[in-house]
């Protein structure tokens, strides 16, 4: 029995040392995504790609938040969110509703000047890479979660499911205009994100509440 509880044991540090890893790659990768679609939205005009980059900065806080819980869960075996990770939710979902309100003021404006991107290329590119970074991350993530047992690392990864379909509105968004040239499929593909944004801002304050819900989830 004691040999059995210490290969368990070792067995959980490994995985918990793998939630570890994931969790920084996926702020450190948030954060690479974040500069990179900025820069690539305001040079090429393109509000879909600048905020979907705008998005990944607010994943960062959220990020972070989990690499805090990962390494609290490693310590107590404690899911409830503690303090920080609270305020953290509190942040990234007031960080959202305000995206969430910009990209929407900024396409019905977009709209209605009937203004077009310089070029959707580089959204296209991102969001390829993007997606394919995502489904790596949440299989790791999932497999690691149904490892530990844990129902938070678990609805992590389905919170990086959300960055997924992100990733997939601003592929179709961007493909769509570089195939058609009609400029309002840039500020439709914003107002999708929009939506996104608000439904995971809405999610994080749930959360904060203690309502134990997973991204896509939520009532």
């Amino acid at each position: 029995m004691a040999t059995l509880t210490l290969k368990l044991g070792k067995k959980n540090e490994v995985l918990y040392r793998w939630a570890y890893v994931l969790a920084l790659i996926t702020i450190f990768y948030n954060v690479l995504e974040g500069v990179v679609s900025v820069f690539f939205g305001i040079e090429g005009e393109t509000l879909v790609l600048l905020g979907f980059g705008i998005d990944s900065f607010v994943e960062v806080i959220s990020g972070i938040g989990i690499w805090h819980m990962i390494r609290r869960i490693r310590k107590n075996n404690n899911e409830t969110y503690d303090k920080f990770e609270k305020d953290a939710l509190r942040v990234t979902g007031a960080a959202f509703y305000i995206l969430t309100a910009g990209l929407i003021v900024t396409s019905l404006i977009n709209l209605y000047q009937g203004h077009k991107p310089e070029t959707t290329l580089w959204g296209i590119i991102i969001s390829v890479i993007s997606i394919l970074s995502m489904w790596l991350l949440i299989h790791y993530k999932i497999k690691t979660g149904k490892g530990l047992n844990s129902q938070a690392i678990l609805a992590d990864a389905n919170c990086t499911k959300a960055c997924m379909y992100l990733s997939v509105v601003l592929f179709l968004s961007s493909l769509g205009y570089e195939l058609t040239g009609i400029g309002g499929l840039d500020s439709i593909g914003a107002i999708a994100i929009a939506a996104l944004s608000f439904r995971e801002g809405r999610e994080a304050f749930q959360k904060a509440r203690g309502n134990p819900c997973s991204c896509g989830s939520c009532p």
